[in-house]
């Protein structure tokens, strides 16, 4: 319920003060303290006051009972507090009210809005029984092993999971999780260091947040806003400047390991970027990973557009609660890349 990662058997629960915890009543037993026998602020909130009334709830999910002051629901994991986590807008991302027609950030008609997805209320249902298979993939995109699996959930960690890879130094020891979601194969990030990436398959409308994968180079878009009027020198001299376009509403930023800023290109209506090794507004010569002309963002008024230019190695996108998935998807989790292969 805390941190959301899955349980292999309950921990015990440790004494606070010398008096025994008290029990959170969330459907699931003992609340047990996190790893290192802390228990984080949320949880202590709950478990704070003896006899305090505590808010109790409905998974959107699962219809497991939960309490309301908890990240994730206990029985199915899925984040519960965070932007992504419930009904959004397919166009802009926005957090939306089910049984409404339009986002109220962008306008855009929304169907049926389910929890964590949104989708058309005309799409058809698929007859699913649970079945899909891994294809994992070398550094030319050429097959080398074939995972079938016919469950609900899969678990791909370094040392925990489904799948464990214990030679990946980049995986997490419980790094992703795939699974089925209203008859629809998803990818989660279960709070992994080095996040799980989906290729994109089309071009990409980007939100404030995103986090791409370009090459071998992590880039963060962020939305600035327009800028407001700036007020008028008192004695009416014209101040010098660099020429600029007359706003910049958006950035890219390259991060380091660290997740440390490097270089900001800004953004601003009617300014296509291109991105490459080679030719481009933004260039790094030292990535071989990446195609000489490898992808551009592109401005459609006040909105970014992420186009891949066909490139060797694609582009793609960190997953941010559950991403769809189709047949010929492709993530990256640790190292491993692999393709999605659904009857």
């Amino acid at each position: 319920m805390d941190c959301g990662k899955p349980l292999d058997k309950p921990a015990p629960a440790r004494a606070a003060s010398g008096a025994a915890a008290p029990a959170a009543s969330a459907g699931a037993g003992t609340l047990a303290p996190s790893r290192g026998g802390k228990v984080s602020a949320a949880a202590a909130e709950v478990m704070g006051t003896p006899g305090a009334v505590r808010g109790q709830g409905t998974c959107p999910f699962c219809s497991g009972k939960i309490e309301s002051a908890l990240p994730f629901c206990p029985h199915c994991g899925r984040r519960l507090t965070a932007p992504g986590s419930g009904a959004a807008c397919a166009r802009c991302a926005s957090p939306v009210t089910p049984g409404t027609r339009f986002c109220a950030t962008c306008g855009a008609p929304l169907g049926d809005t389910q929890p964590g997805l949104s989708r058309p209320s005309s799409a058809p249902e698929r007859n699913v029984d649970f079945a899909f298979t891994l294809v994992m993939l070398d550094e030319q995109s050429n097959p080398v092993e074939r995972i079938a699996r016919k469950a609900v959930v899969t678990t791909i960690g370094r040392e925990e999971g489904d799948l464990r890879y214990p030679d990946d130094a980049f995986m997490s020891p419980i790094h992703a999780k795939l699974a089925w979601e209203t008859n629809r194969l998803v990818v989660r990030d279960l709070g992994s260091r080095n996040g799980t990436w989906v290729f994109l398959e089309e071009p990409r409308r980007l939100v404030d947040g995103d986090v791409l994968l370009i090459g071998s180079q992590v880039l963060r878009f962020r939305r600035l806003g327009y800028p407001g009027p700036f007020a008028p020198e008192a004695d009416a001299t014209r101040r010098m400047g660099s020429l600029i376009p007359s706003a910049d509403i958006a950035s890219l930023t390259q991060l380091r390991s660290d997740g440390s800023p490097r270089d900001v290109i800004q953004l601003s209506p009617g300014r296509d970027v291109r991105i490459g090794r080679e030719r481009g507004d933004w260039i790094f010569p030292y990535d071989p990973s990446m195609s000489a002309e490898h992808a551009m963002v592109r401005s459609e008024d006040a909105d970014f557009v992420l186009v891949d230019e066909q490139s060797r190695n694609g582009v793609a996108l960190a997953a941010r609660g559950d991403m769809a998935l189709r047949s010929g998807s492709k993530i990256l989790v640790g190292d491993k890349l692999m393709r999605i292969e659904i009857p």
